[in-house]
């Protein structure tokens, strides 16, 4: 998600809305723990914003705590990326149009561990006389995974990084920011979905959980998969979702024809393949119908505490047959009206590893807890990215970016080998602020593979700036002498976040048709925190609305 700024003459009339958005401090009660969390207007989760395909948004933001800020959406946003945060007592306005996507987004800050509280929806609804390409919906919820952290999660990621070793987890997963009656002294801190019988409803699932893919299913209902990160797919039924960190997926909730007699409860845990420490625990909701004009004369006698609840049965936590299950049934809708506009020609290819390594301890550590007395590191092509002391994309376009960064990032490992079999000695990783550059309108194929150097594992990977194809996936070592033969290049699911599979590869493709420096990274914090991103450099092409704007006067300084 996130776009750079073009010339305005190409957009057309729209709407214009307008937003404040105050960083502060509030005092926030979960698991009989009160704490101060930084959030925006003093909401946990964020405010909803709901606008429509075309719409023009101005969204200004003032930082009042004591942390930089930065907030990711259509205007980007990624620290040191695309923008220098906000600083405290610091305003900026992000202005952006909604373009070509309609569907569910996910808004949250793009800086440390923050977004732990500040997140919230991004809801962009067709616009006026389009409809669904499915059953219209009586209403539409949103629901949004978290997490509940006792601790201070800038204080965990601090401490995770100075001694080299795995994060502490969440206290505990929320539903809209709930954890729910599982979790002791949270009864009452429970997200109820209400609903009528024989309605349709639109849940619009959104993952904001820091470092955890989830199941999810509700007890006794099937859902029907209709969208995938803002992009419509071919309808499917389930009777358990996978969400991974970042990803948004619409689903269609048909309920019961008449009044069950009974409450159903909605649960999510992790799916985990790594091999570190994570919450091994569920949080629940509840799906509760009302009474119908047939059933309110049974009111009085049906309390509705006192109904059976049934309890959802979820896969196991280390399900990688049902994620694969899963990820095949995604398609695009491929229609007359949302055609999957996938390249058919490739410009140019690129291998990328991606997975975990280490780093020697530092000098003044002596007590650093990775193997070996090393320190936990992530790479890509197995360079760590080094975060850069100014925004790449203002250095770019005032052109100072030497010393800033390197246009040499490595198009395929420098040093070849088994990705997935028997790890190597050496898991040490260079180091390095390197950038892939591409000329406009390049048509790209990525191959992402991953690797089993300290353990294999799923990493979900997005890319910002564009929506992208995934053409193939598998297991296994890629072979590009066999594997691209079976590439769906008619319908393939298009994302902006895709599971790269434990053990496994993910082949993607995209047109570069976007000017301007986009972060692509591990949407797993703890993985990007240890270095498993990089970012493109996409130039400008020859007509005035494929180029980069100059940068508004109020854009923060680094």
């Amino acid at each position: 998600m996130g776009v750079a700024l073009v010339s305005s003459s190409a957009f057309p009339r729209v709407f214009l809305f307008s937003f404040d958005y105050s960083i502060k401090l509030q005092n926030v009660t979960r698991l009989c723990h009160t704490k101060s969390i930084i959030t925006v207007n003093g909401q946990f989760p964020g405010p909803h914003i709901v606008a429509r395909e075309g719409d023009h948004l101005l969204i200004k933001v003032v930082n009042h705590v004591q942390n930089n800020i930065s907030i990711h959406w259509w205007a980007d946003g990624p620290a040191y990326v695309t923008q220098c945060p906000i600083q405290t007592g610091h305003s900026y306005v992000y202005n952006f149009t909604i373009v070509g996507q309609r569907g569910t987004l996910f808004w949250h800050t793009y800086i440390s561990w923050l977004r732990s509280t500040v997140y919230g929806p991004l809801i962009i609804l067709p616009k006026r006389s389009v409809p669904y390409p499915f059953t219209k919906p009586y209403n539409e919820v949103p629901i949004i995974f978290g997490e509940w952290w006792n601790a201070n999660p800038e204080t965990v990621i601090i401490q995770t990084l100075q001694t080299g070793s795995g994060p502490n987890v969440s206290y505990a997963y929320t539903i809209n920011g709930l954890p729910g009656p599982l979790y002791n002294c949270s009864a009452k801190d429970t997200f109820k979905l209400k609903v009528k019988p024989r309605k349709t409803y639109l849940l619009r699932f959104i993952n904001a959980a820091l470092n955890d893919e989830l199941f999810f299913s509700i007890a006794n209902h099937t859902l029907t998969v209709v969208e995938a990160d803002a992009v419509y797919v071919k309808p499917f039924e389930i009777n358990t979702l996978l969400i991974a960190p970042g990803q948004t997926t619409n689903v269609l909730l048909k309920t019961k024809p008449n009044f069950p007699n009974a409450t159903f409860f909605m649960t999510a845990r992790p799916y985990v393949t790594g091999l570190g420490t994570f919450d091994n625990s569920t949080v629940a909701g509840i799906l509760e119908y009302g009474f119908s004009s047939k059933t309110k004369s049974l009111s009085s006698n049906i309390s509705i505490k006192k109904l059976p609840l049934f309890k959802p049965v979820l896969p196991p936590l280390n399900d990688t047959s049902f994620a694969t299950n899963f990820s095949n049934k995604l398609r695009s809708l491929a229609s007359a009206q949302f055609p999957a506009n996938v390249p058919q020609k490739v410009d140019k290819r690129f291998f990328f590893t991606i997975g975990l390594g280490t780093n020697p301890c530092d000098q003044n550590n002596q007590t650093c807890q990775a193997p070996n007395g090393t320190m936990f590191a992530a790479s890509i092509n197995n360079i760590s990215f080094a975060v850069p002391t100014t925004a790449l994309l203002q250095a770019h376009f005032f052109g100072q970016s030497n010393g800033l960064y390197n246009p040499n990032f490595p198009i395929s490992p420098l040093i070849p080998l088994n990705y997935t079999g028997n790890p190597p000695n050496n898991s040490m990783v260079s180091n390095g602020t390197k950038l892939v550059v591409l000329p406009f309108n390049t048509s790209v194929e990525l191959v992402l593979q991953d690797t089993s150097i300290l353990g294999a594992e799923s990493h979900p990977l997005h890319l910002h700036g564009f929506n992208f194809f995934v053409v193939g996936h598998g297991f296994g070592n890629f072979d590009q002498n066999k594997d691209p033969a079976n590439f769906n290049l008619v319908d393939p699911v298009e994302r902006y976040i895709m599971g790269v599979p434990s053990g496994g590869w993910v082949a993607i493709r995209f047109l570069a048709d976007n000017p301007g420096v986009w972060f692509m990274q591990c949407h797993l914090e703890i993985h990007t925190s240890w270095g498993l991103k990089m970012a493109w450099l996409v130039l400008d092409g020859k007509l005035p609305n494929q180029k980069l704007l100059p940068p508004p006067a109020d854009l923060p300084k680094c």
